[in-house]
C-alpha cells in the first residue's frame, strides 16, 4: 500500500485532531464517539460498531466481530486506548479485515503521549 494512501491518510488526520484536542487518558468510548463527530465533520463516510460475520467454509458461524469503524466502506478502524499498540492488536486488525473481506485497515491508539497508528493490508491473493 501506497504510505500516501488518501483514504487512511484523512482517517489519520481526524484521529490526530481528536488526540491534539483531548490528549491522552480517556476512556476509548469517548474517543469513538470524538472521532465519530470527526469524520463526520469532515465529510469522511463511516459506519460505526459493523458487526462482521465470520464463515467457515460454507458455514456462516454465530459467533462474529464487531469493528469500531468503517469508513469509505474500504477502510476497517480499530481504536484503542492503551499505553502502546501491542501484536495483538494488530493480529485483531487482520482478523476483522478477513472477516469483512476489506483489504486495508488502520488500528489507532490514543492512549499513548502521542497518537499511535498502524496500517495493515490483507491480501486476498496469498
Amino acid at each position: 500500500m501506497d504510505d500516501h494512501d488518501p483514504l487512511t491518510y484523512a482517517i489519520i488526520g481526524a484521529a490526530m485532531e481528536v488526540h491534539a484536542v483531548l490528549g491522552k487518558g480517556f476512556l476509548e468510548s469517548v474517543y469513538h464517539e470524538v472521532l465519530a463527530l470527526e469524520l463526520r465533520d469532515r465529510g469522511i463516510p463511516f459506519r460505526q460498531e459493523v458487526l462482521l460475520p465470520i464463515q467457515y467454509k460454507e458455514t456462516r458461524l454465530t459467533t462474529a466481530y464487531r469493528c469500531d469503524f468503517i469508513c469509505y466502506e474500504d477502510v476497517v478502524v480499530e481504536l484503542k486506548a492503551i499505553s502502546t499498540l501491542t501484536s495483538a492488536d494488530e493480529a485483531q486488525l487482520l482478523n476483522y479485515l478477513k472477516a469483512a473481506r476489506i483489504g486495508r485497515g488502520l488500528v489507532i491508539n490514543f492512549g499513548a503521549a502521542s497518537l499511535q497508528f498502524k496500517r495493515r493490508v490483507f491480501n486476498w491473493n496469498g
